[in-house]
């Protein structure tokens, strides 16, 4: 890794990354299909999301250029898991696309830009700094989605003393 702050922003992500499978577990299939929420977002739909739009869109996509991980309009929603999937399936695609990303994230020179920029996007990212960035905010915000709704299934509550 190149860049001082390369081993600490990781450090952070992985932290969060970590709340999000540590929060749920525990938890039986029912319980992480079963919406929760008005909006009909399931825990394991979001995983799903994290997975798919966030870690594989993120870092094979624009950081590392990936076509096949950029996406399409044909492609289907990150927040729908496809049938037959089991949950254990979920979460080891997520622990597969955040070892993936660690990977990208090692062999990519810390200031070096996007290769890939979605042309959707008005305020594209300038470098993996900002990338890295993006996606703790994003994964902190969805860890603490799992919190709440972790907390109405069944009272537990994450970092607690």
């Amino acid at each position: 890794m190149t860049g001082p702050e390369t081993p600490l922003l990781l450090s952070y992500l992985n932290g969060q990354r970590d709340h999000v499978l540590g929060i749920l577990d525990g938890l039986d299939d029912d319980q992480l299909r079963r919406p929760v929420l008005p909006s009909g977002w399931s825990c394991l739909s979001l995983v799903h999301h994290l997975a798919e739009d966030v870690e594989r869109f993120w870092f094979q996509g624009v950081v590392a250029g990936l076509r096949e991980a950029q996406g399409s309009d044909d492609e289907p929603d990150g927040w729908q898991v496809p049938e037959g999937v089991s949950p254990s399936s979920v979460l080891d695609l997520y622990r597969t696309r955040v070892a993936e990303s660690n990977r990208i994230i090692a062999a990519t020179p810390f200031g070096t830009p996007p290769a890939w920029t979605p042309p959707y996007f008005p305020n594209p990212h300038r470098d993996l700094t900002q990338t890295m960035l993006h996606v703790l905010t994003e994964t902190s915000c969805h860890a603490g989605h799992l919190d709440a709704v972790r907390e109405l299934i069944d009272g537990r509550r994450w970092l607690v003393l």
